[in-house]
């Protein structure tokens, strides 16, 4: 493999990275392993049109504490997944494209089903001056979960877990 070659599937492990951060966080509610993703300056869109868009890394994780507050305050669990289908990549600059998928675990006791719902995302990364790459854009809206399924993987491209679809009698789409 040639060396350039070599350097761009580095870059693309280095991205792929904050997948594997994102569903470690998710899994164990811990805002800190999400410490070293965002920018000091980024800035994250969320999905809901009621919703205001969040600038600055500290204000991101305080998001990010606060929903995963919840969810331990429910004694649930919560799973997410990415699968990256485009990545525009530049020697500075990075932008993934593709899909998410969010279950929810509610606790044993409540006898519920498990959720999930999905969508799809946009990430912009910028590589720092140690050339450690930062998340700077996080947006993302609402999306039928049967787009995440269908995602086909792409070579170099986070593809994620094997999940497959709940039964439809235990798939609710959160609304």
């Amino acid at each position: 493999m040639s060396t350039s070659a070599q350097a761009a599937v580095n870059e693309h492990e280095a991205l792929n990275q904050f997948y594997h951060q994102f569903t470690e966080a998710f899994e164990h509610l811990d805002t800190d392993k999400l410490a070293n993703v965002y920018a000091e300056n980024a800035c994250y869109i969320p999905e809901s049109q009621g919703k205001e868009i969040t600038m600055g890394k500290d204000n991101i994780l305080k998001l990010y504490n606060k929903f995963f507050g919840k969810i331990k305050h429910k004694n649930a669990k919560i799973e997410v997944d990415f699968r990256v289908i485009e990545r525009q990549l530049e020697p500075q600059n990075a932008t993934d494209i593709g899909y998410y998928l969010i279950r929810f675990h509610p606790p044993a006791e409540a006898e519920e089903p498990v959720s999930e719902f999905s969508g799809k995302f946009v990430n912009v990364f910028k590589k720092e001056a140690d050339d450690r790459w930062v998340l700077t854009v996080d947006t993302s809206n609402r999306s039928d979960p049967s787009f995440y399924f269908n995602a086909k993987p792409s070579p170099n491209l986070y593809y994620g877990r094997q999940y497959s679809a709940l039964p439809a009698i235990e798939s609710v789409q959160a609304k």
